[in-house]
């Protein structure tokens, strides 16, 4: 008897958190709200072999608190714990609007010995919020592996809409938005922000990057090199009391920076390609390679340069191949 009068609020529970059915009175909302807490660890336990519980990803206000949603709010009321990014900063949100639930922590140093704790909390019917310091878990942030995890097992998994700061970006960029690519992080390594910016290089659709402060002048300069002449801007702090936008020419960017060096959150927002696209030298031998760039027009050195660079190997290699070739004689 016992048992069943558990599982009926267990099964309550969780179309409250769905949105399936409205409690009928205040008695019921209290004895919601209230499970999570008085069941925590002690349901996992007596629930086995019962109804999994369900993982819940829950976005959180990535600057102003007011953008919280009510069912994030009754979520993360109504669960039997939560898993943070950073435990402390998840306790000022919590604290704010008076919420009071077991926190464990989840992030990029522990995501995997945490994810394998967390699935098996759920298969004993502990129901967990999953957040992070800011926006939707699992964008740029800890989240990936106990989601993979979570449906490899195909354990229950509800994902709340809610705030992303790279949403914000684009639409008040004033770019074209009806396709986009979201490419997170660049490396910090130069090397390799480089070479992906060079795979980026005849990308059309507009290109969203998070970035940092100390870094963001650093990957513009590499953008105006690789990229050439192209609109773009930086929106920074977005929904806080500094939101700002800051928009024009890669170039233009670069020089406000070294005047007046930004600080806080920030995403960047590029035009994507418009130009002609470089002709493919796939299924050409060196040789033809090498003779196609000369032919429109490039000296013997800097077609040596570009198949070289394009191909990734040394210029020597494409200099022994080129031995004997001349530029074709200009038109009279």
């Amino acid at each position: 008897m016992k048992e069943s009068k558990k599982r009926r609020q267990r099964e309550t529970k969780t179309k409250l958190l769905r949105g399936e059915e409205t409690p009928r009175n205040k008695e019921s909302v209290r004895n919601s709200e209230t499970l999570g807490d008085q069941e925590a660890g002690k349901e996992g336990r007596e629930n086995q072999g019962n109804s999994p519980g369900t993982l819940w990803i829950v976005p959180t206000p990535i600057g102003n608190l007011e953008d919280i949603t009510l069912r994030a709010l009754r979520t993360l009321k109504e669960v039997d714990k939560i898993a943070a990014e950073d435990t402390r900063n998840t306790r000022k949100l919590l604290t704010h609007f008076e919420i009071h639930k077991p926190l464990i922590s989840y992030h990029d140093h522990n995501e995997k010995q945490r994810s394998e704790g967390i699935t098996a909390d759920l298969e004993k019917g502990v129901s967990i919020a999953l957040v992070s310091d800011a926006g939707m878990p699992g964008i740029s942030d800890p989240g990936f592996e106990v989601i993979q995890r979570v449906i490899e097992k195909n354990l229950p998994l509800e994902i709340l809409p809610g705030p992303a700061a790279f949403v914000n970006a684009l639409v008040g960029s004033g770019l074209p938005n009806g396709r986009f690519v979201f490419e997170g992080f660049l490396s910090r390594e130069r090397k390799e922000r480089k070479k992906r910016l060079e795979a980026l290089k005849e990308e059309e659709r507009t290109m969203i990057f998070y970035e940092s402060p100390h870094r963001m002048k650093e990957s513009l300069k590499d953008m105006e090199e690789i990229f050439g002449p192209r609109q773009a801007a930086i929106a920074r702090e977005l929904t806080k009391r500094y939101e700002e936008f800051i928009r024009g020419s890669v170039t233009a960017l670069i020089e406000g920076l070294e005047k007046a060096p930004l600080k806080g959150e920030m995403v960047l927002v590029v035009a994507g390609f418009r130009g002609k696209k470089e002709e493919s030298f796939e299924g050409l031998s060196l040789e033809e390679h090498l003779l196609l760039l000369m032919e429109t027009g490039l000296s013997k050195k800097d077609a040596v340069k570009k198949v070289a660079k394009d191909r990734g190997i040394p210029k020597r290699e494409v200099y022994d191949v080129g031995i004997g070739f001349e530029n074709p004689p200009a038109d009279d």
